[in-house]
């Protein structure tokens, strides 16, 4: 997996869209928390395998969850660091946000089963599709970064047998099924995203 040590990329839980939709206190009405369980009144604790931006677990620990964020790549582990700790200086309702919020570098695969995670968002990392030159310059640079997630089907597979409630997998709206994992339970989808839920029977 290349690592790129200098990079432009940063993590803005203040500016840009995560920052608005912060401020515009976008509710539990959102595909997301829905997909997560966040509903009729519930509060998981979830813990978001394949952290990225954090965007999503910002949006979710906004929402009163609890949320573990694990990173394997270094750089991006450093590059959401820094973002947390300039969100929590913001203080406020950012503050409040980012205290229920633990970053944690390392596998998922290897970190799940320790953590005992009641709800588990995975969100690989997909291949570019169709003319690369039209991918987003933020998302080309997350994939210099991060690479593909070429074990997207194992981490799957791990979360599925230790997530004692549910496993969440963000997936492109209009892509075939990730390869070798059972029909989720459900799908909730979004413009370009769905989210396929496979819910634990007794506990999701």
């Amino acid at each position: 997996m290349q690592q790129v040590e200098n990079t432009d990329l940063i993590v803005d839980f203040v500016g840009g869209a995560v920052g608005h939709r912060f401020r515009s206190r976008e509710g539990r009405g959102q595909a997301l928390a829905k997909a997560a369980g966040l509903v009729r009144g519930a509060t998981p604790d979830i813990v978001d395998a394949t952290a990225g931006l954090g965007r999503d677990a910002f949006l979710l620990a906004s929402l009163g969850a609890r949320v573990t964020l694990i990173e394997r790549s270094p750089v991006m582990h450093r590059l959401l660091a820094e973002g947390l700790e300039r969100a929590a200086a913001e203080g406020g309702r950012y503050a409040q946000t980012v205290a229920r919020m633990t970053l944690l570098h390392g596998d998922s695969c290897q970190l799940l089963p320790d953590l005992n995670p009641q709800v588990v968002l995975v969100d690989p990392m997909h291949p570019p599709r169709g003319n690369s030159a039209l991918v987003k310059k933020e998302m080309r640079q997350i994939r210099e970064i991060v690479g593909t997630d070429p074990d997207a089907e194992r981490l799957m597979q791990v979360a599925l047998e230790h997530a004692r409630a549910r496993v969440v997998l963000k997936w492109p709206l209009r892509a075939a099924p990730l390869a070798g994992i059972r029909k989720p339970s459900h799908q909730i989808l979004g413009k370009s995203t769905r989210y396929d839920v496979f819910v634990n029977a007794k506990l999701g």
